[in-house]
């Protein structure tokens, strides 16, 4: 944003709540403060007089960055010449607002921030429509927040609150009907009378919700009774523990958004994620509640985001629908049939999927204990079940052992299967089976693969090299004898690398 002014652009950052964009102000003012920039806010804090003010900087070029609301959308809003339009918490925003902020004007570099991203801009991602980069390192200090999900019990939430009054902090109770705020905010007054309490929300009046927040960020009270109107990016640092009594009824990405709003000072931080004890969750409540209580380390928005994306679909990429799912179609099934669906329009070919049967009597895994994440293990299947060349798989070796140290026999023993795949891709196999010989003094393993074309010069060689081992060219099976257990991958993988050389394949 700086190097845009600096270049002669306006910069504008579209933020969701006027609480956010008061927050944001703030911050800019003063990294910019030594700065010839001008700062502006335009939201529904301001007086029209003020606001028609700012429209005309933007218009004239005197305004340089501008920080909004959905006023920032507005027909009536001209800029001189934006350079740099930023999104933050985009998540809050409907298809509409984003398909305006693409008629804002031609040129314009959008970057967009969420540390939850909807199920449709994921996808579009995910599937190349737009680039992604991920923020994988917490700042320094922050510690995961312990998170709590349970029926919801009144010593509980005294005894939360008590215990962050002890430490002289502060605490966010999250209940998200107006109509009823008020009643829950003196009920929890009889349940901590010693607690000072303050209620916000969307309804309250400018001035009126300006000044309560105000007043909680100095510290006039220690529990602040409101909505989820506290989701969006705000920062109170002396805020370190959440309640949400109605969890089960809030999304996923809202959940990891308002448990964000703890912890953000280094300190130890705690979110209680209540629902009713006399109701019975949907599945899909159910989902939301487990996923968040699993994912608790730092930096797992992004996996929130793609467990969200499978709960709840990926939309329409060509309409308005931000989630949803096609009936009976997996995630997975789906972002292939977008992708053939983009290649075919492209008019690129489309790759036959390669399907590998390998049965070996050998165990081959990945050690709970070396790869403790289940998503990575399974993502780590997933790549290596899709490799195609050696060459992968030697990546994939460097990347185990970059990210979690010596690899262990089990994980060698895939790595070894995942290089013998990627010599059935090369030479076109695809089944081998290899079983128990006879006995009797015959070999201790037959490897049956097929099919395999040989040219007389490897049958001849096959004869010769690999005794008792027989090819069958109509069926075009090579039976192939092996003589140890410990060695079988690496034996075949050296059979189909002698047998079939690199220049014939």
């Amino acid at each position: 944003m700086f190097k845009a002014v600096q270049d002669g652009k306006q910069a504008a950052i579209l933020v969701p709540t006027t609480l956010l964009a008061q927050q944001h102000l703030q911050t800019f003012s003063e990294r910019f403060a030594g700065y010839p920039v001008r700062v502006e806010m335009l939201s529904r804090f301001l007086t029209n007089a003020q606001a028609k003010k700012v429209i005309a900087g933007l218009e004239s070029g005197d305004v340089d960055v501008v920080i909004g609301t959905h006023r920032l959308l507005g027909g009536d809003l001209k800029f001189k010449d934006l350079g740099l339009l930023v999104v933050d918490e985009e998540q809050r925003f409907g298809v509409s607002h984003k398909e305006a902020i693409k008629g804002l004007k031609v040129g314009v570099d959008v970057l967009t921030l969420s540390a939850t991203p909807i199920p449709r801009t994921l996808e579009m991602s995910l599937t190349g429509i737009r680039d992604l980069t991920l923020l994988n390192t917490p700042p320094s200090e922050r510690q995961p927040i312990l998170t709590y999900v349970g029926e919801y019990d009144e010593r509980a939430v005294a005894e939360s609150i008590r215990r962050e009054l002890l430490r002289e902090g502060q605490v966010f109770f999250v209940h998200n009907r107006v109509q009823d705020i008020d009643r829950v905010a003196a009920h929890l007054s009889e349940l901590v009378p010693e607690a000072r309490i303050a209620v916000a929300h969307g309804q309250m009046d400018e001035g009126t919700l300006e000044k309560v927040v105000l007043d909680f960020w100095e510290g006039a009270f220690d529990v602040l009774v409101c909505t989820t109107i506290i989701e969006s990016g705000i920062d109170m640092p002396t805020v370190n523990t959440l309640v949400v009594d109605r969890a089960d009824l809030l999304g996923l990405g809202q959940l990891h958004q308002l448990r964000g709003r703890v912890g953000r000072s280094g300190s130890r931080a705690y979110a209680y994620l209540f629902f009713p004890p006399d109701r019975a969750l949907t599945e899909q409540a159910f989902e939301r509640l487990r996923t968040i209580g699993e994912a608790t380390e730092l930096g797992s928005g992004f996996r929130i985001a793609m467990r969200d994306l499978e709960i709840r679909g990926a939309g329409n990429l060509l309409g308005t629908g931000q989630s949803g799912h096609i009936a009976a179609v997996g995630y997975d099934l789906y972002c292939q049939m977008v992708t053939e669906a983009v290649a075919e329009l492209k008019g690129e070919s489309i790759p036959e999927p390669v399907e590998i049967k390998l049965e070996l009597p050998i165990d081959a895994s990945l050690p709970a204990d070396y790869v403790e994440r289940e998503d990575l293990r399974l993502e780590a299947y997933r790549r290596l079940a899709g490799v195609t060349s050696s060459d992968e798989v030697a990546d994939i070796r460097a990347e185990w052992e970059d990210r979690f140290g010596p690899i262990p026999v089990d994980a060698e023993a895939l790595l070894e299967v995942a290089g013998l795949r990627a010599e059935c891709v090369r030479t076109g196999v695809t089944d081998v089976v290899v079983t128990k010989g006879p006995g009797f003094g015959g070999p201790k393993f037959i490897a049956r693969i097929s099919p395999l074309a040989l040219r007389t010069s490897a049958t001849i060689r096959l004869d010769r090299i690999y005794k008792g081992s027989a090819y069958k060219a109509e069926p075009q099976l090579l039976q192939l004898h092996l003589s140890t257990a410990s060695s079988i991958v690496g034996d075949l993988v050296a059979a189909l690398q002698d047998l079939v050389p690199a220049e014939e394949a």
